[in-house]
Protein backbone atom coordinates (compact mmCIF):
# COMPACT_ATOMS: atom_id res chain seq x y z
CA UNK A 1 0.00 0.00 0.00
CA UNK A 2 1.51 3.44 -0.94
CA UNK A 3 2.29 5.64 1.71
CA UNK A 4 0.54 8.72 2.43
CA UNK A 5 3.04 12.02 2.53
CA UNK A 6 1.25 13.29 5.80
CA UNK A 7 -1.81 12.39 7.81
CA UNK A 8 -4.89 13.75 7.55
CA UNK A 9 -4.63 15.19 10.70
CA UNK A 10 -1.44 16.37 10.66
CA UNK A 11 -2.71 18.13 7.68
CA UNK A 12 -5.67 19.37 9.15
CA UNK A 13 -3.85 20.56 12.80
CA UNK A 14 -0.54 22.28 11.05
CA UNK A 15 -2.07 24.12 8.28
CA UNK A 16 -4.42 26.35 10.62
CA UNK A 17 -1.52 27.63 12.11
CA UNK A 18 0.14 30.87 11.85
CA UNK A 19 3.63 30.90 12.44
CA UNK A 20 5.42 33.34 14.23
CA UNK A 21 8.52 35.79 13.86
CA UNK A 22 9.97 33.61 16.41
CA UNK A 23 8.88 30.25 14.34
CA UNK A 24 9.79 31.94 10.79
CA UNK A 25 13.40 33.48 12.53
CA UNK A 26 14.62 29.67 14.02
CA UNK A 27 13.27 27.93 10.49
CA UNK A 28 15.85 30.73 8.66
CA UNK A 29 18.39 29.55 11.09
CA UNK A 30 17.98 25.75 10.26
CA UNK A 31 17.89 26.48 6.83
CA UNK A 32 21.56 28.39 7.10
CA UNK A 33 22.92 25.72 8.57
CA UNK A 34 21.60 23.12 5.58
CA UNK A 35 22.66 25.90 2.83
CA UNK A 36 26.31 25.59 4.30
CA UNK A 37 26.32 21.58 2.94
CA UNK A 38 24.21 22.04 0.38
CA UNK A 39 25.84 25.25 -1.64
CA UNK A 40 28.66 22.54 -2.28
CA UNK A 41 27.01 19.83 -3.14
CA UNK A 42 27.78 19.61 -7.32
CA UNK A 43 25.08 20.41 -9.87
CA UNK A 44 24.76 17.08 -10.68
CA UNK A 45 23.77 15.61 -7.63
CA UNK A 46 21.24 18.43 -7.44
CA UNK A 47 19.98 17.28 -10.72
CA UNK A 48 19.42 14.39 -8.97
CA UNK A 49 17.08 15.71 -6.14
CA UNK A 50 15.29 17.04 -8.64
CA UNK A 51 14.20 13.76 -10.62
CA UNK A 52 13.33 12.77 -7.05
CA UNK A 53 11.10 15.25 -6.39
CA UNK A 54 9.26 14.55 -9.74
CA UNK A 55 9.50 11.14 -9.19
CA UNK A 56 7.00 11.20 -5.74
CA UNK A 57 5.33 14.00 -7.50
CA UNK A 58 4.28 11.25 -10.12
CA UNK A 59 3.72 8.29 -6.98
CA UNK A 60 1.75 10.60 -4.57
CA UNK A 61 -0.09 12.33 -7.89
CA UNK A 62 -3.99 11.38 -6.53
CA UNK A 63 -3.15 12.72 -3.00
CA UNK A 64 -1.72 16.04 -4.47
CA UNK A 65 -4.52 16.23 -6.92
CA UNK A 66 -7.30 15.83 -4.16
CA UNK A 67 -5.91 18.06 -1.84
CA UNK A 68 -5.84 20.85 -4.27
CA UNK A 69 -9.29 20.17 -5.71
CA UNK A 70 -10.06 20.19 -1.35
CA UNK A 71 -8.53 23.74 -0.87
CA UNK A 72 -9.37 25.60 -4.36
CA UNK A 73 -12.24 23.77 -6.07
CA UNK A 74 -10.70 23.53 -9.40
CA UNK A 75 -11.63 20.66 -11.73
CA UNK A 76 -9.73 17.63 -12.00
CA UNK A 77 -8.31 17.90 -15.46
CA UNK A 78 -6.41 21.59 -14.94
CA UNK A 79 -5.00 20.21 -11.42
CA UNK A 80 -3.45 17.39 -13.43
CA UNK A 81 -2.63 19.49 -16.65
CA UNK A 82 -1.89 22.92 -15.69
CA UNK A 83 -0.36 22.07 -12.47
CA UNK A 84 1.47 18.33 -12.62
CA UNK A 85 2.28 18.78 -16.03
CA UNK A 86 3.97 22.09 -15.96
CA UNK A 87 5.82 20.79 -12.53
CA UNK A 88 7.37 17.89 -13.96
CA UNK A 89 8.46 19.84 -16.88
CA UNK A 90 10.15 22.47 -14.86
CA UNK A 91 11.41 19.61 -12.82
CA UNK A 92 12.97 17.81 -15.77
CA UNK A 93 14.35 21.05 -17.80
CA UNK A 94 16.28 22.58 -14.65
CA UNK A 95 17.68 18.87 -13.72
CA UNK A 96 19.18 18.60 -17.17
CA UNK A 97 19.88 22.19 -17.72
CA UNK A 98 21.17 23.42 -14.56
CA UNK A 99 25.11 22.35 -15.20
CA UNK A 100 25.49 24.18 -18.67
CA UNK A 101 23.40 27.20 -17.47
CA UNK A 102 25.53 28.14 -14.39
CA UNK A 103 29.06 27.46 -15.47
CA UNK A 104 31.63 29.45 -15.45
CA UNK A 105 32.10 31.42 -18.89
CA UNK A 106 35.23 33.59 -20.22
CA UNK A 107 34.49 36.94 -21.55
CA UNK A 108 36.11 38.64 -23.96
CA UNK A 109 39.02 41.45 -22.09
CA UNK A 110 38.73 43.44 -25.05
CA UNK A 111 41.64 45.99 -25.13
CA UNK A 112 42.93 44.34 -22.12
CA UNK A 113 44.67 41.09 -23.45
CA UNK A 114 46.67 40.46 -20.85
CA UNK A 115 43.71 39.74 -18.59
CA UNK A 116 41.49 37.50 -18.28
CA UNK A 117 37.70 37.88 -17.44
CA UNK A 118 35.11 35.09 -16.18
CA UNK A 119 31.72 35.65 -14.79
CA UNK A 120 31.12 32.65 -11.71
CA UNK A 121 27.18 31.93 -10.70
CA UNK A 122 27.38 31.23 -6.80
CA UNK A 123 24.12 30.31 -4.53
CA UNK A 124 22.61 33.33 -2.72
CA UNK A 125 21.85 31.38 0.45
CA UNK A 126 17.86 30.72 1.78
CA UNK A 127 15.51 31.88 -0.54
CA UNK A 128 12.35 33.15 0.85
CA UNK A 129 9.06 31.66 -1.74
CA UNK A 130 5.34 33.18 -1.35
CA UNK A 131 2.94 31.19 -3.38
CA UNK A 132 -0.20 32.39 -4.44
CA UNK A 133 -3.76 29.81 -3.88
CA UNK A 134 -4.95 29.94 -7.44
CA UNK A 135 -2.19 27.20 -8.79
CA UNK A 136 -0.78 26.19 -5.34
CA UNK A 137 1.53 23.49 -7.12
CA UNK A 138 3.03 24.89 -10.06
CA UNK A 139 3.67 28.47 -8.32
CA UNK A 140 5.16 26.75 -5.39
CA UNK A 141 7.08 24.18 -6.44
CA UNK A 142 8.81 25.78 -9.54
CA UNK A 143 10.55 28.58 -7.55
CA UNK A 144 11.36 26.16 -4.53
CA UNK A 145 13.11 23.46 -7.42
CA UNK A 146 14.65 26.26 -9.01
CA UNK A 147 16.05 27.86 -5.85
CA UNK A 148 17.43 24.28 -5.37
CA UNK A 149 19.09 23.44 -8.36
CA UNK A 150 21.00 27.13 -8.05
CA UNK A 151 22.20 25.24 -4.59
CA UNK A 152 20.53 27.40 -2.50
CA UNK A 153 18.20 26.26 1.04
CA UNK A 154 14.29 27.57 0.89
CA UNK A 155 11.65 28.73 2.95
CA UNK A 156 8.14 28.26 1.48
CA UNK A 157 5.10 30.18 2.77
CA UNK A 158 2.20 28.59 0.70
CA UNK A 159 -1.04 30.74 0.78
CA UNK A 160 -3.21 30.94 3.35
CA UNK A 161 -6.16 29.61 1.59
CA UNK A 162 -3.80 25.88 0.56
CA UNK A 163 -1.45 25.37 3.31
CA UNK A 164 -2.03 21.97 2.52
CA UNK A 165 -1.06 21.76 -0.41
CA UNK A 166 2.22 23.69 0.51
CA UNK A 167 2.49 21.03 3.38
CA UNK A 168 2.43 18.20 1.09
CA UNK A 169 4.94 19.94 -1.14
CA UNK A 170 7.88 20.06 1.70
CA UNK A 171 6.85 16.11 2.19
CA UNK A 172 7.26 14.95 -0.77
CA UNK A 173 10.67 16.55 -0.97
CA UNK A 174 11.79 15.37 2.11
CA UNK A 175 10.87 12.25 1.02
CA UNK A 176 12.70 12.52 -2.58
CA UNK A 177 16.28 12.62 0.03
CA UNK A 178 16.56 16.14 0.48
CA UNK A 179 18.81 17.11 3.55
CA UNK A 180 16.89 17.85 6.82
CA UNK A 181 16.12 21.49 6.62
CA UNK A 182 17.28 22.18 3.25
CA UNK A 183 13.27 23.14 2.20
CA UNK A 184 11.26 23.89 5.13
CA UNK A 185 7.31 25.14 5.14
CA UNK A 186 5.89 27.62 6.86
CA UNK A 187 2.00 28.66 7.31
CA UNK A 188 0.46 31.87 8.01
CA UNK A 189 -1.73 34.89 6.85
CA UNK A 190 -0.05 38.06 5.69
CA UNK A 191 2.02 38.78 9.24
CA UNK A 192 3.70 35.47 8.59
CA UNK A 193 4.94 36.07 4.93
CA UNK A 194 5.91 39.95 6.18
CA UNK A 195 8.33 37.88 9.32
CA UNK A 196 9.64 35.84 6.04
CA UNK A 197 10.79 38.82 3.91
CA UNK A 198 12.42 40.79 7.22
CA UNK A 199 14.02 37.57 8.69
CA UNK A 200 17.48 38.26 6.96
CA UNK A 201 16.81 35.52 3.96
CA UNK A 202 18.86 36.15 1.09
CA UNK A 203 16.07 36.20 -1.87
CA UNK A 204 12.19 36.58 -1.95
CA UNK A 205 10.45 35.30 -4.84
CA UNK A 206 6.38 36.37 -4.82
CA UNK A 207 3.81 35.35 -6.46
CA UNK A 208 0.74 37.61 -6.38
CA UNK A 209 -1.73 40.57 -6.69
CA UNK A 210 -0.46 43.99 -7.14
CA UNK A 211 -1.31 45.30 -3.50
CA UNK A 212 0.41 42.26 -1.55
CA UNK A 213 3.81 42.62 -3.89
CA UNK A 214 4.52 46.20 -2.99
CA UNK A 215 3.92 45.48 0.46
CA UNK A 216 6.23 42.47 -0.26
CA UNK A 217 8.71 45.08 -1.72
CA UNK A 218 8.43 47.81 1.10
CA UNK A 219 9.10 45.18 3.41
CA UNK A 220 12.22 44.34 1.74
CA UNK A 221 13.45 47.67 1.20
CA UNK A 222 14.31 47.66 4.86
CA UNK A 223 17.30 45.02 4.60
CA UNK A 224 17.79 45.63 0.80
CA UNK A 225 16.54 42.01 0.48
CA UNK A 226 16.33 41.57 -3.60
CA UNK A 227 12.59 40.13 -4.68
CA UNK A 228 11.48 38.69 -7.62
CA UNK A 229 7.60 39.73 -8.22
CA UNK A 230 5.32 37.98 -10.49
CA UNK A 231 2.09 39.82 -10.03
CA UNK A 232 -1.29 40.70 -11.55
CA UNK A 233 -2.01 40.94 -15.33
CA UNK A 234 -5.04 41.86 -17.26
CA UNK A 235 -4.06 40.10 -20.73
CA UNK A 236 -4.90 41.80 -24.11
CA UNK A 237 -6.34 38.79 -26.88
CA UNK A 238 -6.49 40.74 -30.16
CA UNK A 239 -8.46 39.29 -33.12
CA UNK A 240 -7.16 40.10 -36.57
CA UNK A 241 -9.37 40.69 -39.79
CA UNK A 242 -7.96 37.05 -40.91
CA UNK A 243 -7.54 35.24 -37.83
CA UNK A 244 -8.73 31.72 -37.48
CA UNK A 245 -11.85 32.28 -35.65
CA UNK A 246 -12.85 28.75 -34.85
CA UNK A 247 -9.20 28.36 -32.49
CA UNK A 248 -9.44 31.81 -31.70
CA UNK A 249 -12.54 31.71 -30.18
CA UNK A 250 -12.08 28.08 -28.49
CA UNK A 251 -8.59 29.77 -27.15
CA UNK A 252 -10.83 32.53 -25.85
CA UNK A 253 -12.82 30.49 -24.06
CA UNK A 254 -10.80 28.33 -22.39
CA UNK A 255 -8.10 31.10 -21.25
CA UNK A 256 -10.92 33.07 -20.17
CA UNK A 257 -12.51 30.29 -17.42
CA UNK A 258 -9.95 27.77 -17.16
CA UNK A 259 -9.46 27.83 -13.35
CA UNK A 260 -12.75 29.84 -13.54
CA UNK A 261 -10.58 32.89 -14.67
CA UNK A 262 -8.53 32.95 -11.44
CA UNK A 263 -5.05 32.60 -13.67
CA UNK A 264 -2.61 35.64 -13.70
CA UNK A 265 -2.45 35.42 -17.86
CA UNK A 266 -6.36 34.84 -18.19
CA UNK A 267 -7.84 36.24 -20.86
CA UNK A 268 -9.46 39.26 -19.08
CA UNK A 269 -10.15 41.69 -22.40
CA UNK A 270 -10.69 40.57 -26.15
CA UNK A 271 -10.48 43.25 -29.19
CA UNK A 272 -12.02 41.97 -32.24
CA UNK A 273 -11.70 43.78 -35.76
CA UNK A 274 -14.85 44.50 -36.55
CA UNK A 275 -14.99 42.72 -40.24
CA UNK A 276 -15.08 39.72 -38.04
CA UNK A 277 -16.73 40.42 -34.71
CA UNK A 278 -20.06 39.46 -35.40
CA UNK A 279 -18.60 35.46 -35.96
CA UNK A 280 -16.32 36.07 -33.82
CA UNK A 281 -18.58 36.44 -31.05
CA UNK A 282 -21.59 34.34 -32.42
CA UNK A 283 -18.27 31.66 -31.94
CA UNK A 284 -17.92 32.33 -27.97
CA UNK A 285 -21.18 32.70 -26.95
CA UNK A 286 -21.67 29.10 -28.55
CA UNK A 287 -19.09 27.88 -27.14
CA UNK A 288 -19.82 28.90 -23.66
CA UNK A 289 -23.34 28.25 -23.29
CA UNK A 290 -22.18 24.53 -23.55
CA UNK A 291 -19.58 24.77 -20.60
CA UNK A 292 -20.60 22.42 -17.79
CA UNK A 293 -19.79 23.84 -14.26
CA UNK A 294 -18.95 21.56 -11.36
CA UNK A 295 -16.93 19.58 -8.88
CA UNK A 296 -17.42 16.42 -11.20
CA UNK A 297 -14.60 14.91 -13.23
CA UNK A 298 -16.70 15.91 -16.41
CA UNK A 299 -16.74 19.27 -15.60
CA UNK A 300 -15.10 22.10 -17.45
CA UNK A 301 -15.25 25.27 -15.02
CA UNK A 302 -14.77 24.75 -11.23
CA UNK A 303 -15.49 27.49 -8.64
CA UNK A 304 -14.36 30.82 -7.45
CA UNK A 305 -12.04 29.98 -4.30
CA UNK A 306 -13.82 32.21 -1.60
CA UNK A 307 -16.07 35.49 -1.21
CA UNK A 308 -13.29 37.75 -1.03
CA UNK A 309 -12.93 37.12 -4.92
CA UNK A 310 -16.50 36.69 -5.69
CA UNK A 311 -17.13 39.86 -4.47
CA UNK A 312 -14.36 41.33 -7.02
CA UNK A 313 -16.07 39.50 -9.91
CA UNK A 314 -19.66 41.16 -8.88
CA UNK A 315 -18.32 44.42 -8.67
CA UNK A 316 -16.50 44.34 -11.98
CA UNK A 317 -19.84 42.86 -13.74
CA UNK A 318 -22.45 45.85 -11.95
CA UNK A 319 -20.08 48.13 -13.08
CA UNK A 320 -20.09 47.18 -16.70
CA UNK A 321 -23.68 46.82 -16.85
CA UNK A 322 -24.32 50.46 -15.41
CA UNK A 323 -22.21 51.90 -17.56
CA UNK A 324 -24.03 50.01 -20.69
CA UNK A 325 -22.28 46.69 -21.06
CA UNK A 326 -24.74 43.90 -22.36
CA UNK A 327 -24.63 40.53 -20.62
CA UNK A 328 -25.22 37.63 -23.34
CA UNK A 329 -24.07 34.70 -21.87
CA UNK A 330 -23.63 33.73 -17.80
CA UNK A 331 -24.01 36.49 -15.42
CA UNK A 332 -25.40 34.71 -12.37
CA UNK A 333 -24.00 33.63 -8.98
CA UNK A 334 -23.84 28.90 -9.16
CA UNK A 335 -23.22 26.97 -6.25
CA UNK A 336 -20.10 24.80 -7.30
CA UNK A 337 -18.98 22.33 -4.01
CA UNK A 338 -20.51 24.44 -1.45
CA UNK A 339 -18.47 27.70 -2.70
CA UNK A 340 -20.65 30.56 -4.06
CA UNK A 341 -19.50 31.06 -7.71
CA UNK A 342 -19.86 32.58 -11.07
CA UNK A 343 -21.14 31.26 -14.17
CA UNK A 344 -18.63 31.74 -17.22
CA UNK A 345 -20.02 34.84 -18.10
CA UNK A 346 -19.75 36.57 -21.83
CA UNK A 347 -20.11 40.74 -21.83
CA UNK A 348 -20.24 42.55 -25.11
CA UNK A 349 -20.35 46.76 -25.84
CA UNK A 350 -17.76 46.82 -23.26
CA UNK A 351 -15.33 50.08 -23.28
CA UNK A 352 -12.32 51.35 -21.09
CA UNK A 353 -14.58 53.42 -19.30
CA UNK A 354 -15.27 50.15 -17.31
CA UNK A 355 -13.31 48.29 -13.84
CA UNK A 356 -13.75 45.20 -16.04
CA UNK A 357 -11.49 46.69 -18.83
CA UNK A 358 -9.16 48.08 -16.40
CA UNK A 359 -8.67 45.82 -13.20
CA UNK A 360 -7.91 42.39 -12.59
CA UNK A 361 -10.88 40.71 -12.56
CA UNK A 362 -8.92 36.95 -11.51
CA UNK A 363 -12.88 35.21 -12.26
CA UNK A 364 -14.78 34.24 -14.96
CA UNK A 365 -15.57 37.18 -16.87
CA UNK A 366 -15.07 37.76 -20.78
CA UNK A 367 -15.48 41.28 -21.87
CA UNK A 368 -15.29 41.32 -26.06
CA UNK A 369 -14.70 45.26 -27.85
CA UNK A 370 -14.85 45.82 -31.62
CA UNK A 371 -12.21 47.69 -32.53
CA UNK A 372 -11.70 49.25 -36.15
CA UNK A 373 -8.30 47.51 -36.94
CA UNK A 374 -5.36 46.36 -35.47
CA UNK A 375 -3.84 49.85 -34.56
CA UNK A 376 -6.43 50.69 -32.36
CA UNK A 377 -6.61 46.73 -31.21
CA UNK A 378 -2.49 47.42 -30.65
CA UNK A 379 -2.88 51.19 -28.87
CA UNK A 380 -6.00 49.89 -26.36
CA UNK A 381 -4.15 46.55 -25.72
CA UNK A 382 -1.42 49.04 -24.19
CA UNK A 383 -3.80 51.10 -22.28
CA UNK A 384 -3.05 49.70 -18.76
CA UNK A 385 -0.78 50.05 -16.42
CA UNK A 386 -0.25 45.80 -16.02
CA UNK A 387 2.06 44.04 -18.58
CA UNK A 388 2.41 40.22 -18.27
CA UNK A 389 0.68 37.99 -21.04
CA UNK A 390 -0.71 38.85 -24.65
CA UNK A 391 -2.32 36.59 -27.40
CA UNK A 392 -2.78 37.58 -30.90
CA UNK A 393 -4.54 35.55 -33.64
CA UNK A 394 -3.66 36.67 -37.49
CA UNK A 395 -1.89 34.70 -40.42
CA UNK A 396 -0.13 37.76 -42.07
CA UNK A 397 2.93 37.43 -40.53
CA UNK A 398 3.82 41.51 -41.39
CA UNK A 399 0.75 42.57 -38.78
CA UNK A 400 2.08 39.29 -36.22
CA UNK A 401 5.24 41.23 -35.93
CA UNK A 402 4.31 44.82 -35.45
CA UNK A 403 1.91 43.08 -32.92
CA UNK A 404 4.51 41.70 -30.64
CA UNK A 405 6.84 44.40 -31.70
CA UNK A 406 4.46 46.72 -30.24
CA UNK A 407 2.54 45.21 -27.48
CA UNK A 408 4.00 46.17 -23.89
CA UNK A 409 4.19 42.87 -22.26
CA UNK A 410 6.58 40.64 -21.04
CA UNK A 411 5.44 37.66 -22.58
CA UNK A 412 3.34 37.19 -26.20
CA UNK A 413 1.14 33.96 -26.95
CA UNK A 414 1.17 34.01 -31.29
CA UNK A 415 -2.22 32.00 -32.34
CA UNK A 416 -2.08 30.57 -28.75
CA UNK A 417 -3.19 31.47 -24.93
CA UNK A 418 -1.78 31.07 -22.02
CA UNK A 419 0.66 28.75 -23.11
CA UNK A 420 4.09 30.41 -22.57
CA UNK A 421 4.25 29.67 -18.88
CA UNK A 422 4.13 26.06 -20.08
CA UNK A 423 7.51 26.01 -22.10
CA UNK A 424 10.39 25.81 -19.26
CA UNK A 425 12.36 27.12 -20.85
CA UNK A 426 11.35 29.75 -21.85
CA UNK A 427 11.70 32.73 -19.65
CA UNK A 428 8.57 34.55 -17.82
CA UNK A 429 7.41 37.21 -16.26
CA UNK A 430 5.66 40.97 -16.41
CA UNK A 431 6.61 44.61 -16.92
CA UNK A 432 4.55 47.36 -15.11
CA UNK A 433 2.56 46.64 -12.57
CA UNK A 434 2.58 43.24 -13.75
CA UNK A 435 5.88 42.74 -11.48
CA UNK A 436 9.59 42.30 -12.10
CA UNK A 437 12.04 39.39 -12.43
CA UNK A 438 11.89 36.13 -14.48
CA UNK A 439 10.74 32.34 -14.00
CA UNK A 440 11.81 29.86 -16.01
CA UNK A 441 14.25 29.45 -18.71
CA UNK A 442 18.25 30.44 -18.08
CA UNK A 443 17.25 33.53 -16.40
CA UNK A 444 14.80 31.98 -13.84
CA UNK A 445 17.80 30.06 -12.74
CA UNK A 446 20.09 32.67 -12.26
CA UNK A 447 17.74 34.61 -10.57
CA UNK A 448 18.16 32.45 -7.90
CA UNK A 449 22.37 32.87 -8.30
CA UNK A 450 24.87 35.51 -7.14
CA UNK A 451 26.43 36.59 -10.45
CA UNK A 452 30.05 36.95 -9.59
CA UNK A 453 32.54 39.15 -12.02
CA UNK A 454 36.73 38.02 -11.77
CA UNK A 455 39.22 39.63 -13.76
CA UNK A 456 42.39 37.86 -13.62
CA UNK A 457 46.06 38.75 -14.57
CA UNK A 458 47.24 36.36 -17.39
CA UNK A 459 51.31 36.97 -16.87
CA UNK A 460 52.37 38.09 -13.69
CA UNK A 461 54.62 41.13 -14.80
CA UNK A 462 55.72 43.03 -12.12
CA UNK A 463 53.43 46.09 -12.74
CA UNK A 464 51.01 47.52 -14.99
CA UNK A 465 52.05 50.52 -16.92
CA UNK A 466 49.78 52.52 -15.69
CA UNK A 467 50.77 51.99 -12.45
CA UNK A 468 52.34 55.06 -10.02
CA UNK A 469 54.63 56.11 -10.82
CA UNK A 470 53.21 56.92 -14.05
CA UNK A 471 55.72 57.07 -17.62
CA UNK A 472 55.66 60.23 -18.58
CA UNK A 473 54.81 59.27 -22.08
CA UNK A 474 52.30 56.90 -21.82
CA UNK A 475 49.24 59.75 -22.37
CA UNK A 476 50.54 60.40 -25.69
CA UNK A 477 51.01 56.88 -26.26
CA UNK A 478 47.60 56.14 -25.42
CA UNK A 479 46.14 58.81 -27.72
CA UNK A 480 48.22 57.87 -30.70
CA UNK A 481 47.07 54.03 -30.02
CA UNK A 482 43.47 55.25 -29.63
CA UNK A 483 43.16 57.82 -32.89
CA UNK A 484 45.19 54.74 -35.03
CA UNK A 485 42.73 52.03 -33.42
CA UNK A 486 39.11 54.06 -33.95
CA UNK A 487 39.73 56.38 -36.70
CA UNK A 488 36.86 55.28 -39.82
CA UNK A 489 38.14 52.52 -41.64
CA UNK A 490 39.19 50.21 -38.97
CA UNK A 491 37.52 47.30 -37.60
CA UNK A 492 36.86 48.93 -34.61
CA UNK A 493 35.09 51.66 -36.07
CA UNK A 494 31.46 52.65 -34.23
CA UNK A 495 28.35 51.99 -36.63
CA UNK A 496 26.88 55.34 -36.27
CA UNK A 497 28.70 59.42 -36.44
CA UNK A 498 28.66 62.13 -33.83
CA UNK A 499 25.18 62.84 -34.73
CA UNK A 500 23.74 59.51 -34.74
CA UNK A 501 23.63 58.94 -38.03
CA UNK A 502 23.99 55.46 -38.96
CA UNK A 503 26.87 54.87 -41.18
CA UNK A 504 29.04 52.42 -43.08
CA UNK A 505 31.69 50.11 -40.61
CA UNK A 506 34.11 47.90 -41.38
CA UNK A 507 34.59 44.35 -40.22
CA UNK A 508 38.34 42.78 -41.42
CA UNK A 509 38.82 45.34 -44.13
CA UNK A 510 35.86 44.93 -45.73
CA UNK A 511 32.62 47.00 -45.76
CA UNK A 512 29.63 46.43 -44.88
CA UNK A 513 26.13 48.34 -44.40
CA UNK A 514 24.88 49.43 -41.23
CA UNK A 515 21.40 50.20 -40.14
Amino acid sequence: MMSSLLSPQILEEFSKEDSSEDTVASAVKVARNAYEHWKDVPITERSKLLRAIRSQLLRHMDEIVDIMIEETGKVVTEAVVSEAVVSCEVLSYYASNAASILKTRSVYPGLLINKRGYKRYEPLGVIGVISPWNYPLVLALGPVATALAAGNAVILKPSEYTPKTGMLIGSLIAKAGAPEGLVQVITGHGPTGEALVRSGVDKIAFTGSVRSGKAVMRAASDTLTPVVLELGGKDPFIVCRDANLDRAARAAVWGAFTNCGQTCMATERVYVVKEVYDVFVDKVISLAAKLHQGTAPSDDVGAVIHKGQLDIIDRHLADAVERGAKVVCGGEHVDVGGRPSMEPTVLLEVDHSMAVMREETFGPLLPIMKVEDEDEALRLANDSQYGLNASIFAKDRRVIDKLVAGLHSGNVCVNDVMISYGIPALPFGGIGDSGFGRSHGPEGLREMAHLKSVAEDRFGFSREPSWMPVPTWLAKAVKTGLDLLYRPGSDRQDSVDRNGTPIRMYINSKEVEVG
